[in-house]
């Protein structure tokens, strides 16, 4: 009985953080998962970290210390031990002398409240960017219609304008099925207009404030959802033939197939979820809240910008 009520509150928990490829909550654990990549093959991911021995040998001090006197004989004398009580000169010295150590000045320097396996997950093998050099590329996978990007999403917008430049962001709408392809549509149309920063924003509140979908209540008739959308986008002065051109262009249906690769490069199965310079992923419950999600972004960027 324990058990079962032990697997009914992960199972709830994990419904409120993401929304998955077939219903909310099926994101995948944070452990290391393999890329896929047409010319990598499979490789096994990392997780963990050892404890520092500098913890196991915390006991192991010293049991006498010689003293020179000054007729330049010899003290033996000896140290408190099991106590607990050790030789405040040397506790000292030993203390300045492992702090300048490179190794410990290395140490001090990454030092990071952020563990691998646990709060992101490495992705083995890496994968190619498409951003300039000495730029960190960032992703963030998501879907209209999804409740928990719509609960990220004005963070988001918050952290584009505070976050670092050599941060190269940008969305990438799943295509799982096809309502979530139309809305994709949509969302690449207003990107190749240029009117994407106008009315993001207002796609979400349009669903999930005004409850309407944008999208046909029978996901096939592709023409009722086009309808839908040409009248939503209207509401904000763009033009229904510009609309429909951009919709059904060359440029709207390469972006889409590129989001398509990408979703099936990373092994996207839940959303919101943000992969960093091709390396690592993250997601909202893996960083244990929606802000900290976004100071782990920032973080693993910046160890990635600093090699």
């Amino acid at each position: 009985m324990q058990l079962r009520r032990l697997a009914l509150c992960v199972g709830l928990t994990l419904a409120l953080v993401s929304c998955g490829k077939q219903s909310a909550g099926t994101h995948a654990p944070a452990a290391s998962r393999n890329a896929t990549s047409p010319s990598a093959p499979k490789a096994a991911g990392h997780s963990g970290s050892a404890q520092p021995k500098a913890v196991e040998q915390a006991t192991d001090q010293p049991s006498k210390i010689t003293r020179i006197n000054e007729d330049g004989s010899e003290t033996v004398e000896d140290v408190p031990g099991d106590s607990g009580a050790h030789n405040p000169l040397l506790a000292a010295v030993a203390s300045t002398v492992a702090a300048s150590t490179p190794a410990a000045a290395a140490a001090t320097t990454t030092a990071t409240p952020w563990q691998e396996g646990v709060n992101y997950t490495r992705l083995v093998p890496a994968q190619p960017t498409d951003v300039p050099a000495g730029q960190v590329e960032v992703l963030e996978f998501f879907w209209y219609a999804c409740p928990h990007c719509d609960a990220l999403d004005p963070s988001v917008e918050t952290w584009k304008k505070t976050k670092p430049g050599y941060i190269s962001f940008s969305r990438v709408h799943v295509l799982w099925s096809e309502a979530q392809r139309s809305l994709a549509r949509l969302y690449y149309t207003l990107d190749s207009m240029g009117r994407l920063d106008r009315l993001h924003s207002e796609i979400f509140k349009e669903i999930h404030v005004r409850g309407d979908p944008l999208v046909a209540t029978d996901p096939a008739n592709t023409a009722e959802t086009e309808r839908m959308q040409t009248a939503f986008v209207t509401k904000f002065g763009l033009s229904p033939d510009d609309f429909a051109k951009a919709y059904h262009s060359f440029a709207v249906d390469t972006a889409m197939q590129r989001a398509d690769q990408l979703v099936q490069r990373y092994r996207i199965d839940g959303v919101p979820t943000f992969v960093v310079n091709g390396k690592y992923i993250a997601d909202v419950r893996s960083a244990d809240g929606q802000d900290r999600l976004l100071t782990l972004v920032d973080d693993l960027a910046a160890q990635e910008h600093r090699r």
